[in-house]
């Protein structure tokens, strides 16, 4: 019980020795944060980078819609317009894209995807639906509504930030959420099923940070765009897949 207790005192003891304000202060000497360029209350660019190249955050939406390009097949639903359809598509016999704005010169469905009741069920083989559901609020409702728009074993491929800017419609905040691994699996497992769930964290601090200062692409290497570390991810791929019944 004496070497428990010891044990217990000492390692006490190295917590508070860590949180001391003058260890704290002796590991910013020994490891100093250089910010340079990114000591500053703007970001570099406020278009997500799309001003300096490739946004940080289309590196991981497409190489996972390019990893699942065999689930885009038969008739296509995809958010805002088609790109991902058409590069990322095979064998696609039909494409349609949904909005809730009916000026946009792409779409070929009108409807909030949190009530589409105008759009008739179990319609598509595959629904991309990236960078969409945060600006949703009834998230739950779009979930269930993009299930309900699938054919038995249809697939939704969806991607969510964890990181990233508000995003404004007309200089109004359209903003509404940010996900974490745990609330997808808990959102698309209820609707889908667990066990018809696939959940991944993309990103690392570096590339969180790069994404929110307006960095690109371009500006990080590859090793450092592939670190993925689940504490500090900066977007959420989802892919479910509707359970195939009699």
């Amino acid at each position: 019980m004496s070497v428990t207790l010891n044990n217990l005192a000492i390692s006490n003891s190295r917590d508070h020795l860590r949180r001391h304000p003058a260890a704290k202060m002796l590991r910013r000497i020994i490891r100093p944060a250089w910010f340079g360029t990114l000591r500053r209350l703007t970001p570099i660019s406020d278009n997500w980078g799309s001003d300096r190249g490739r946004p940080v955050d289309r590196y991981y939406i497409e190489r996972f819609i390019a990893e699942h390009s065999p689930d885009i097949v038969g008739r296509v639903l995809e958010v805002k317009d088609s790109t991902y359809t058409r590069r990322f598509g095979s064998a696609v016999t039909e494409s349609h894209v949904i909005d809730i704005d009916s000026n946009n010169p792409h779409v070929t469905l009108v409807a909030d995807l949190s009530r589409a009741d105008n759009i008739a069920a179990e319609s598509f083989d595959c629904f991309i639906l990236t960078q969409t559901l945060q600006l949703i609020f009834d998230v739950k409702a779009a979930v269930s509504g993009a299930h309900r728009l699938l054919k038995n074993g249809g697939v939704l491929l969806s991607t969510v930030p964890t990181v990233s800017r508000i995003h404004r419609t007309g200089g109004v905040d359209s903003d509404f959420w940010r996900f974490t691994t745990a609330s997808c699996a808990a959102l698309f497992g209820e609707v889908f099923g667990p066990d018809q769930v696939q959940i991944h964290a993309c990103g690392n601090v570096l590339t969180s940070v790069a994404f929110l200062e307006g960095l690109a692409v371009e500006e990080l290497t590859t090793h450092e765009l592939n670190a993925h570390d689940p504490n500090y991810p900066m977007l959420i791929t989802i892919r479910a897949q509707r359970a195939t019944t009699p």
